[in-house]
């Protein structure tokens, strides 16, 4: 039986250096994610949530920030900053093949002024089928 591709891919994007003032906005983050979900045609089916975030009794390696999420209806967009650490954390995992990992990287960049970014893209349901199997 033929097999696709593959079902999607995701992109992570983690973040340095980044302005304390932007990644400290809730408003910030909330355009961010419809921002990025509109330039790449997605589909929301909801508004993004967007919350304050703290691990309790961690305050060492999670000093707080805003944690949002965007479901799609080709799967989500996350984001995670931490604005005492200059560092954020995102993920946009979609259906659709062939995403623009560059502007991709780009738009995080400059949403949130980053000095620097690691970032991993990876091709997932490689084994997917094209048709149901029953």
């Amino acid at each position: 039986m033929p097999m696709s591709a593959h079902f999607g891919e995701h992109i992570t994007v983690d973040g340095y250096g980044g302005d304390y003032d932007r990644l400290n906005d809730k408003e910030a983050v909330f355009s961010c994610l419809t921002g990025l979900c509109d330039a790449l045609r997605m589909r929301p089916l909801s508004k993004p949530h967007v919350q304050v975030h703290s691990a309790p009794d961690n305050h060492i390696k999670d000093p707080g920030g805003w944690s949002g999420i965007l479901v799609i209806a080709e799967s989500h967009i996350s984001i995670h900053t931490f604005p005492k650490r200059r560092f954020v954390s995102a993920d946009v995992y979609t259906c659709q093949n062939g995403i623009d990992v560059d502007f991709i990287i780009d738009y995080f960049k400059k949403k949130f002024q980053l000095e620097d970014v690691e970032t991993h893209f990876i091709k997932r349901g490689l084994k997917y089928p094209e048709h149901n199997l029953l």
